[in-house]
């Protein structure tokens, strides 16, 4: 599917179009430039994974194009086309990270053999690189406690589903887990090895959307100075996670059903049809099927999501999680703030038990990480839980503290909290409501230690 980009660079007219020509019929993607000046105003244009440049160039050589080229896209392959006479300087530009040299005239097997090898890293590179991401954000699936039978029940049919290449829909209320059941899927499946993509489709309007999904051509809108490869292609052999997709917008609906329905896809702006395997796991809280009577929703769509439903049930409905969850959090961000054996008194323990936690485990996890923080020690009390979970409303206490610094910073720990847990851990509302920017609140959870740790 993805084709490679190649950059040919050389002051020689003839020399360049012979090569260009070939590369062409190779089906490369090929662009051409009579200098280095104009070659790295090329690179600044679009994404490209190899660069064949003459070494010895009126103005700027091959070897000042390496350099640049390096500082401005480290990822882009420097091959250097050079005569016998000049080897020496290839060889030592070689030194300086480019990739290879070859000598002139070129010999074409040893050319096809070159391309393979730079594609191939780059690919190993890629896909290391997304590996390494995934495993990075792995361990949030810890956060999926199973003690209940209703999500032993989801678990059981998610590993199910997981070896097939069926789309999924993945239902139930925010902060229940959407996400984090979609990564489960993608890391059981014969997919594992390969790029876990996700995209909040409500985060965006319509026209941000298209691009971020299906990529978008140089000059295919203002602000558009460049190609750009879509969620689509990023996940190509992968799995793409599609979030709230009850929020698509009617044209978006009809291009996302050209693409399971036929594999293919058009960056915005581009006519060129580009050839996508993807798994599609998609979630959502809202009621689809009121949104098929409305209209608002294409039935078609529908149906090529919803060939395996999953639904999540809200933690109020499962509460034989909530125990272990708290249990859970509580060790995991008694790591982070360097607090070992988190415990509770038995007030607080049976507060949050009691506690209905309408945004789920979410909720439950942020009035954790708070508690965490808040406590003077590795005891958990109730003067660490938000009003809400005691039952009272927020209140300010009236006696007069004698550490007023130390007062202060804890009245405003808990009203940033309390700000967070109400917007479901959606910090640019929490700022809104707090009168702050979302630059001042981030700077303050960083300087409490605390993470952007987000589940859906």
């Amino acid at each position: 599917m993805n084709q490679t980009t190649i950059l040919v660079v050389d002051d020689d007219a003839h020399q360049r179009k012979v090569l260009s020509g070939y590369l062409t019929k190779q089906k490369h993607a090929v662009i051409e430039a009579a200098s280095a000046a104009e070659a790295l105003e090329r690179l600044a244009e679009q994404d490209i994974d190899i660069i064949f440049t003459d070494l010895k160039m009126p103005g700027a050589s091959g070897h000042d194009l390496l350099v640049q080229s390096r500082a401005r896209s480290p990822e882009t392959s420097v091959v250097l086309v050079t005569a016998f006479g000049t080897i020496e300087g290839a060889v030592a530009a070689m030194r300086e990270g480019a990739y290879d040299y070859l000598t002139k005239p070129i010999d074409l097997d040893e050319l096809d053999l070159l391309i393979g090898r730079i594609t191939e890293r780059r690919r190993l590179i890629s896909e290391n690189r997304a590996l390494r991401e995934q495993l990075a954000e792995r361990h949030s699936f810890e956060g999926m406690v199973s003690t209940s039978r209703a999500m032993e029940e989801v678990l059981s049919t998610a590993a199910r589903v997981a070896q097939s290449k069926a789309s999924v829909l993945v239902r139930g209320e925010s902060g229940t887990g959407k996400e984090l059941l979609a990564r489960a899927i993608h890391f059981s499946s014969p997919r594992r090895d390969r790029p876990f993509v996700a995209v909040n489709c409500a985060a965006l309007n319509e026209n941000l959307l298209e691009s971020e999904l299906f990529g978008h051509e140089r000059g295919a809108f203002t602000g558009a100075d460049r190609q750009r490869r879509g969620r689509f292609e990023l996940a190509h052999t992968g799995t793409l996670f599609l979030d709230e997709v009850g929020d698509l917008p009617p044209a978006t609906q009809v291009k996302l059903l050209r693409v399971l329905q036929e594999g293919t896809l058009e960056r915005v702006g581009g006519s060129e049809v580009l050839s996508v395997d993807v798994r599609v796991v998609a979630a959502t809280h809202r009621n689809l099927e009121a949104l098929l009577r409305e209209g608002a929703f294409r039935e078609d769509l529908f149906y090529r999501l919803n060939v395996v439903t999953i639904e999540i049930p809200p933690l109020r409905q499962r509460r034989d999680d909530i125990a272990p969850s708290i249990e859970l959090f509580a060790s995991r961000y008694g790591r982070e703030q360097g607090k070992a054996d988190v415990t509770f008194t038995k007030e607080a323990w049976n507060a949050l038990l009691r506690y209905d936690y309408p945004g789920n485990t979410r909720e439950l996890e942020n009035i954790i990480q708070r508690a965490v923080i808040l406590a003077r020690d590795t005891t958990i009390s109730m003067a660490e839980l938000p009003a809400v979970v005691k039952g009272l409303k927020p209140d300010v206490p009236a006696e007069s503290p004698r550490d007023l610094p130390g007062a202060v910073e804890k009245l405003e720990k808990e009203l940033v909290f309390e700000a967070l847990r109400i917007h479901g851990g959606n910090q640019s509302r929490a700022a809104r409501e707090l009168g702050i920017s979302e630059r001042n609140l981030r700077y303050r959870l960083a300087k409490w230690g605390v993470r952007d740790h987000r589940s859906k």
